[in-house]
């Protein structure tokens, strides 16, 4: 099995966002939109995972909404909220440049939202 088409490989791609969020979320100066970028990458590449351990393609998106409608379709059902997915998925582009910078408690939601996508995704995996 090639690492692309290894869920597992996934999961250890999105646990290395997930580390760098809780990392940045724990400095003196946080540093809110790489905060809220790996929280919505770690979230992405785990739906992504979850798609892989099911043999179901998937687009170049970081919609987690369409990532999540997929799952579904594949009898993933995650019961994840789209308003929290919506919300993580601004994070993917948005955060990355100059405009309105995501506050503290945006950083605190985006870890939030990615926790549960993260703990629902290991469990399924079964890691």
């Amino acid at each position: 099995m090639s690492e692309v088409s290894n869920p597992l490989e996934w999961a250890r791609y999105a646990e290395e966002d997930w580390e760098v969020a809780n990392l940045l979320v724990k400095r003196k100066k946080i540093r809110t939109t790489s905060i809220c970028f790996h929280a919505q990458q770690s979230a992405e590449k785990y739906l992504k995972a979850l798609l892989i351990s099911k043999k179901n393609a998937f687009p170049k998106t970081h919609d987690l909404s369409t990532l999540n409608s997929l799952c579904s379709q594949a009898g993933i059902y995650t019961s994840f909220s789209p308003t929290n997915l919506a919300i993580l998925t601004d994070h993917a582009v948005s955060s990355r440049y100059p405009g309105e910078e995501p506050s503290i408690e945006n950083a605190k939601e985006s870890i939030s939202i990615a926790k549960s996508i993260r703990k629902f995704s290991r469990a399924f995996l079964g890691i």
